[in-house]
């Protein structure tokens, strides 16, 4: 239930997905991206995302993350809404884990 409150939806495999190309995109202001992130992600702040939409590839798929997933899922949300196929990939540090065991 928690992974549908947040945008997450059913569990997938975000390190295949990222293997396949996928875009990392973090939604986090850029004051928070500056004190950590993971490694090739973007930054676009969520209050910006909907004007930059046109730095993320439509033809590959993205991963959002941000502090906890909750941002990230408001912006899987949009991306979703604009044609992309994307995922919440919630917290930047447990992502990070994640796409890096």
């Amino acid at each position: 239930m928690l992974r549908t409150l947040f945008g997450m939806g059913p569990k997938v495999d975000l390190k295949e997905i990222k293997s396949k190309g996928a875009t990392l995109l973090d939604v986090r202001t850029t004051g928070e991206f500056a004190g950590g992130h993971v490694k090739g992600s973007i930054n676009i702040p969520l209050d910006k995302l909907q004007q930059q939409l046109k730095k993320l590839p439509k033809d590959k798929a993205v991963i959002a993350c941000c502090l906890s997933g909750g941002r990230s899922g408001s912006a899987v949300s949009i991306l979703k809404a604009e044609g992309y196929e994307a995922y919440n990939g919630g917290g930047w540090s447990s992502l990070d884990r994640v796409l890096n065991s």
